[in-house]
């Protein structure tokens, strides 16, 4: 198990004993309003970090609008201006995300540094394939995971060379394999707190094969302590996605589905039925295993560590349970009474 340094980010803290879900507004940073709402329903669905852009002195002003209306920790992206950090910080913000290597000198960073550490403020490095310094993309001729840990570890050692190490790292590729192999040799390296993403994965469908198979393999391994699913689309998408992701893993509770791909045996309507369970129990904290089987090939007998489920027949169905109990159902009946023996457990 990786030994990773603890950092505080307002009530959380990365650990690694506790896997946070991080998503960003994607409302326009001079709409106070709509980024306040958004920032609601991201918490509200399930959201533990939320971040905001900070392109400008104005959008500032967000800070505190948001501040008040969530009790999420809340990070302020900040690009090239060290002043956005400094006015942030003073705003209230929990946590900036900054690159040290491009706000200018290191008086600049020192600045930085200075008003993090009286205010107890962590700074999470991002490190991405196009964020590279040109003589370490020269070095290695592309952005290969060695390019993209140096260049991290270069900004980690600027905020070290001024005895602050509340530090946490992001090393982000949207291709998934340099992602993954990036992450694992920061692990290496370094004993901070690593969030991870695959960034810019893209729309909703390969946004979620991607993030899960970057974002899964590493937690698999011990590695990451926060989490963002980059998804162009709605973000209360990403927590929905991050949630199944760490659900898969056994790294969060809840009910888990297991249904099979159905054949030709199959004599109900099967998928219809496991659409309308998951959607029942998306957002039930029971950590039970509930199956849904298209027959009896696939019911009680591969599915028999479920805690509760059905195996379809020929228009009908039976409820099994993991005592050894069953009884037999109509198919009309088998979503209202397979929630009703789900809400018995």
């Amino acid at each position: 198990m990786r030994n990773v340094k603890p950092v505080k980010v307002g009530d959380c803290i990365l650990d690694g004993k506790h896997i946070y879900i991080q998503s960003m507004l994607n409302v326009r940073s001079d709409n106070i309003e709509g980024s306040v709402k958004q920032a609601k329903e991201l918490e509200a669905t399930g959201c533990e970090i939320i971040r905001a852009a900070i392109p400008d002195m104005d959008a500032v002003k967000l800070i505190p609008a948001i501040k008040e209306a969530v009790d999420i920790p809340l990070v302020a992206d900040i690009h090239f201006d060290y002043k956005l950090a400094l006015e942030s910080a003073a705003a209230g913000v929990d946590k900036i995300r900054i690159n040290p290597g491009n706000i200018g000198g290191m008086d600049r960073v020192k600045k930085v540094v200075d008003v993090c550490r009286s205010r107890n403020i962590p700074i999470r490095i991002g490190v991405n394939s196009g964020s590279l310094e040109k003589e370490i993309l020269a070095k290695y001729g592309s952005p290969t995971p060695e390019a993209l840990v140096e260049s991290a570890m270069g900004h980690a050692a600027m905020l070290e060379h001024f005895d602050f190490d509340d530090i946490v790292i992001s090393i982000k590729s949207s291709d998934v394999g340099r992602m993954i192999a990036s992450y694992r040799l920061a692990a290496e390296k370094c004993p901070y707190p690593l969030h991870l993403g695959v960034t810019e994965a893209g729309t909703e469908r390969m946004g979620l094969i991607k993030s899960a198979v970057g974002i899964g393999s590493l937690l698999c391994d011990g590695i990451g302590e926060t989490i963002r699913v980059s998804l162009t689309d709605d973000p209360v998408k990403e927590i929905e996605a991050a949630k199944d992701i760490l659900k898969s893993i056994g790294k969060r509770g809840g009910v888990k589905i297991v249904s099979c791909p159905t054949c030709g045996r199959t004599r109900i309507n099967l998928v219809k039925a496991a659409k309308m369970v998951e959607e029942a129990v998306k957002d039930m904290d029971k950590d039970i295993t509930v199956a849904v089987m298209g027959c009896i090939v696939n019911g009680p007998g591969e599915a028999k560590e479920a805690d509760v489920g059905i195996a379809g027949g020929n228009g009908c169905a039976v409820i099994f349970k993991k005592d050894g109990t069953q009884r037999k159902i109509k198919e009309e009946d088998i979503v209202s009474e397979l929630l009703a023996e789900i809400d018995k457990l």
